[in-house]
């Protein structure tokens, strides 16, 4: 492990204890409390350095520092000496898979036996190359490993036909990290339908997907910014999963982890935006056109650095290290988190009611809505899918969610009722004809016929019948009516065959007529 280096006052005084005081090196040691072997290296410098202790006191800190420290300067060859390594060519191929610098230094010795240079002055020419590159940590992209995405600060705009009102809209930029193959799409929004139909539009224009996806922490696509644990956005989280590729999101106001996607904003405003400055768009469809025509030539451009164009360099690395795009296009949604059960075991989704199975009462579900359905899901396991309806305030019910006692008093029926009504027999079918006839509502005589049905189990099927005969004579029309008809014997007695007749009376003097009221 390497140690600490004294500083130039400590050296000072090293060199003044032994050359004017004249004391050894271990007194030396001892009095500065250092290791007797750094007062040894110090004097060893100082007297290969060739100095003594006049010329050390007038010498500043920094020139002392540069006469016991710096290291003799390593000349470059010149290039006119020995065959020059193609330092663009060298890093363009490193950024493929595999492919190292000792493999780059092998190939260029059998294209140079006799005049080529060795390894360690090889790889020092291409340090010195990339040092001229500028001062950031410079990023070696693998092929098909990253896309990087991000908005255009700067939009372009389209015009309303009938109004001839102007709106801004956004302009999406998506960069593969090794080949910088570009693409570029005009939408209305930054939100997430948008911002996810931009990714699929972009992976279907690269024709493959790259391992990773490098956004900014755009909102729309990251719910919690933070540089170490980013949220992601629900939706964007399945997208990226249906995709089978990883949401490596830039750390927030660090455009240089990013510096792909910033180069080719500025590519896009200026090849793409500059040149539609004097057009006129009046729709995103029309504008898009014109956005897909100005990206062949801006990919066909070829690049000073590396001496190729960015589709050369996409067919070169990017295009066979892509993943296949999935058998089925995503679907975007929208989650609704955290919605409780209501007691009614249905959910308010977007001012709809969806039910839920009945056994989640007052849980905590997630529900995903697309254009044509509704899932539910409750820790992670979907446990509900509806037909998507808009209508506030209606509720949409599964029979299957519902209780038992729930569910089979939603299966009841006029018709059914009757139909078992007529098993028992003709009275007892008319009689239950009646109730539901009688009531505002039928539902509202489906228990009172029911009760009336279930009689038979206590009573049997004849009595309950000549029960249910004596209540339609009487017009008693009730449950009550007829179990106390039962209770009480009464479907034993016969009824009359018919009513008595009312005789009328002859007229008669005391008879009062119509004309004694006038």
């Amino acid at each position: 492990m390497a140690t600490e280096r004294l500083s130039m006052r400590q050296i000072r005084e090293v060199l003044r204890q032994n050359w004017v005081l004249g004391r050894p090196h271990r007194e030396v040691a001892e009095s500065l409390r250092i290791g007797l072997g750094t007062v040894c290296l110090v004097l060893d410098k100082a007297k290969q350095a060739g100095l003594d202790w006049p010329t050390v006191q007038t010498l500043t800190d920094e020139a002392l520092e540069a006469r016991l420290y710096t290291r003799p300067h390593v000349a470059v060859p010149e290039r006119a000496t020995r065959p020059w390594p193609d330092c663009a060519y060298i890093h363009r191929e490193r950024r493929k898979a595999g492919v190292t610098l000792e493999l780059l230094h092998l190939e260029y010795l059998e294209q140079h036996p006799d005049d080529g240079y060795q390894y360690t002055q090889y790889c020092e020419i291409y340090r010195r190359w990339m040092k001229h590159r500028g001062l950031s940590m410079r990023q070696i992209h693998r092929a098909g490993e990253k896309r990087f995405v991000d908005y255009s600060g700067k939009k372009p705009t389209i015009i309303d036909p009938t109004t001839g009102e102007v709106t801004e809209v956004e302009l999406f930029v998506a960069v593969l990290g090794a080949s910088n193959y570009t693409d570029a799409e005009a939408t209305r929004t930054q939100q997430v339908h948008d911002w996810i139909g931009s990714h699929q539009r972009a992976f279907v224009f690269f024709g493959g997907v790259t391992e990773v996806v490098v956004p900014d922490q755009l909102k729309s696509g990251v719910t919690v910014p933070c540089r170490y644990e980013p949220g992601l956005q629900r939706t964007y989280e399945d997208f990226v999963q249906h995709y089978h590729t990883v949401i490596l999101p830039a750390r927030p106001k660090r455009p240089r982890d990013k510096p792909k996607v910033e180069v080719g904003v500025q590519v896009a405003q200026r090849w793409i935006l500059a040149r539609l400055r004097h057009e006129r768009f009046f729709s995103l469809a029309a504008l898009n056109t014109r956005i897909r025509e100005l990206l062949e030539p801006l990919n066909a451009k070829v690049m000073r650095t590396y001496r190729a164009s960015r589709r050369e360099l996409f067919v070169q690395l990017d295009q066979s290290a892509l993943r296949p795009l999935p058998a089925e296009p995503f679907v975007v949604g929208e989650w609704t988190i955290n919605a409780r059960v209501n007691i009614d075991y249905h959910i308010d989704v977007h001012g709809h009611y969806y039910s839920v199975p009945y056994q989640l009462l007052h849980e905590l579900v997630d529900a995903h809505r697309t254009a044509t359905t509704v899932e539910i899901f409750h820790r992670g396991q979907r446990v509900a899918a509806h037909v998507r309806d808009d209508r506030r305030g209606r509720h949409t019910t599964d029979p299957a969610h519902m209780p038992k006692a729930h569910r089979e008093q939603l299966e009841w029926s006029p018709s059914r009722l009757i139909d078992w009504a007529r098993t028992i027999g003709p009275q007892t079918a008319a009689l239950v004809e009646a109730i539901l006839a009688d009531r505002p509502h039928p539902e509202q005589g489906y228990r009172s016929c029911l009760g009336i049905l279930r009689l038979a189990k206590g009573y049997g099927v004849a009595r309950l019948e000549a029960a249910c005969a004596r209540a339609g004579a009487a017009r008693a029309r009730s449950y009550r009516h007829v179990d106390a008809i039962l209770k009480h014997g009464l479907d034993r007695i016969p009824l009359v065959a018919e009513a008595p007749q009312l005789t009328l009376v002859s007229a008669h003097e005391d008879l009062r007529g119509p004309e004694y009221y006038q």
